[in-house]
């Protein structure tokens, strides 16, 4: 792909996380192509439905969490890089459940060529457990638990930026050794 297409690419994508933030399902491409700054025709050319680029913008989500969380693999503490997942994925709850509901509906299924991150957020798991940051009684299933029930609680209940801050803030103490131990 020529370097002017990735760019035309990549501005597709994000106004259409914005649009589909703001507008829900009901978001137009026209109103994509204009926030993105491209002619409709660009967008069709890359994306033929409005499915395909739903599922375009899961897979470059999916992506970008893959890579901030190999980034942070690599983060002196790790204590930090676990919780700054952790919010991010809360952070991104609520558009994803937009566009994943769109493609359920279309039929398509959304998980169908992402990268699974489960590895990665274990690592960041493993990492921030023995750096002593979170408890060692955490299982990967406790922690998809209640990475599930935060970001069903966002989505259903539109948190705002300090409502999602101080519930992390609860939640994040739970994940953290007792004082003490």
């Amino acid at each position: 792909m020529r370097a002017d297409a990735q760019r035309n690419r990549a501005r597709v994508l994000d106004a259409a996380e914005e649009v589909l933030a703001r507008d829900g399902l009901s978001a137009s491409m026209r109103e994509i192509a204009e926030v993105a700054g491209v002619g409709v025709g660009t967008i069709y050319r890359q994306f033929p439905t409005k499915e395909a680029l739903y599922q375009a913008i899961v897979m470059d989500r999916q992506q970008r969490l893959a890579g901030l969380a190999d980034e942070l693999a690599a983060a002196q503490d790790a204590g930090a890089a676990f919780f700054a997942f952790f919010t991010k994925i809360v952070e991104d709850s609520t558009v994803k459940k937009v566009l994943v509901d769109a493609l359920a509906v279309a039929g398509i299924d959304a998980k169908a060529g992402a990268p699974d991150i489960r590895g990665a957020i274990e690592a960041l798991l493993t990492r921030a457990q023995r750096a002593g940051a979170v408890r060692g009684d955490v299982g990967m299933a406790e922690l998809l638990a209640l990475l599930s029930a935060t970001c069903l609680a966002a989505q259903h209940n539109n948190w705002d930026e300090g409502l999602r801050t101080r519930t992390l803030a609860v939640v994040f103490d739970g994940l953290r050794p007792p004082t003490g131990a």
